[in-house]
Order: structure tokens, then C-alpha cells, then sequence
């Protein structure tokens, strides 16, 4: 089913055949013309595009979150990442939130990544919770250890498990590492931070 609140087409296909319901209908009843006809098919686009806009779905909000997480790792910001973890959150690793994060400001207190890109490969919402896998191409600053031991870029695919919270918005409760470079691995295959 189409949902009118992620995309505008939906509602624009509807203001096609509206717009084109009138044409006919002026074509065979001339005299009954009235320039207010033509205000069905301006609301139905201007819904359309409204919908789209002022609506956030739960989908929209959690691909948020993994832009946030994203680009707070990018911009070497621990304490942004902090916001969207969750307090129960644990992983195969990390028993508890505050070890996920201490490991997260140890590697991000010297110059680490350059620049990410993210691809969202699925995200399966069933309420309160949401799985999205997705991959991360990470190109390393210069002046990182990685780069300087390692290699300029790495893929890495992750699975992130989200739980929804009671204001509507959604945080990360757990997040596991399903390949580095193509090759199965997981949180252990990480090295200690520097």
C-alpha cells in the first residue's frame, strides 16, 4: 500500500485523473463551467506536497538516526552519537551503553575518518522496534593511525536494532558489525582504539 505521508505521487496521479475528470466534464456540460472546479486539483497537489513535508514517518525518523550516527562518527562527535543510543543499549561486544561510548570517545579523540558514505540496504518496522542494515564506505583522515597502518578506505556492513520511544522518536539498542571489507566479522575483529 501506498503511503501518502513518503512520497507525493500517490496523490499526484489522483490530481491527474481529478484534472482530467474535469476537463471531461466541461467538454460535456459547458454550461454548468465554474472556475472554483479548478481548485480540487490545487488542493490535491498542495496536499501532496504538504503531506510530504509536515508528516515524518517512522521510517523517515529512523533513517535520521542512522544519518545522525553517521555523520557523527564523520565529524568525530561522540557526544552527538550519545543522543541517539539508547540507555538499555548492549550489543555482542558492549554489555552496556557507557562501554560502547567509551570506546566510541577513544577512537574519536584523534583525527580518524574523513568522510562517510552510507547505503541503506533494508529496514524492516515492526512497532516498537526496527532492524536496518545498512553499509558504510569510511575513507580515513590522513593523519589516522588506521590510514597510516592499515588502508585509506574500508566497507563495513552493519545490522542496527531501534526501539521506539515514548515521545515518538526512536534510538539505537543495539548495533553489530556483519562485514569489514565483504568478510564476515564482528565488534571483536576491531582492534583496541590507538
Amino acid at each position: 500500500m501506498l503511503n501518502i505521508f513518503e512520497q507525493p505521487w500517490s496523490l499526484l496521479t489522483l490530481t491527474i485523473i481529478a484534472s482530467l475528470i474535469l476537463v471531461v466534464f466541461r467538454w460535456i456540460s459547458p454550461e454548468k463551467q465554474r472556475w472554483h472546479h479548478w481548485l480540487l486539483p490545487a488542493l490535491l497537489v498542495f496536499a501532496a506536497f504538504g503531506a510530504d513535508v509536515l508528516v515524518q514517518t517512522d521510517k523517515e525518523k529512523i533513517k535520521e538516526v542512522i544519518t545522525t550516527g553517521v555523520n557523527a562518527i564523520e565529524q568525530e562527535k561522540p557526544d552527538l552519537l550519545d543522543t541517539i543510543i539508547a540507555g538499555n543499549y548492549s550489543d555482542s561486544y558492549h554489555i552496556k551503553k557507557s562501554r560502547l561510548m567509551g570506546r566510541c570517545k577513544a577512537w574519536l579523540s584523534e583525527p580518524l575518518v574523513e568522510k562517510n558514505v552510507k547505503r541503506i540496504l533494508q529496514i524492516q518496522i515492526t512497532p516498537p522496534t526496527a532492524t536496518v542494515t545498512f553499509t558504510v564506505r569510511t575513507i580515513f583522515d590522513k593523519q589516522s593511525i588506521i590510514y597510516e597502518t592499515y588502508k585509506r578506505e574500508m566497507y563495513t556492513k552493519l545490522k542496527v536494532d531501534l526501539q521506539k520511544q515514548l515521545d515518538k522518536s526512536w534510538l539505537i539498542n543495539q548495533a553489530e558489525i556483519l562485514e569489514i571489507d565483504r568478510i564476515p566479522a564482528n565488534w571483536k575483529d576491531i582492534a583496541k582504539p590507538p
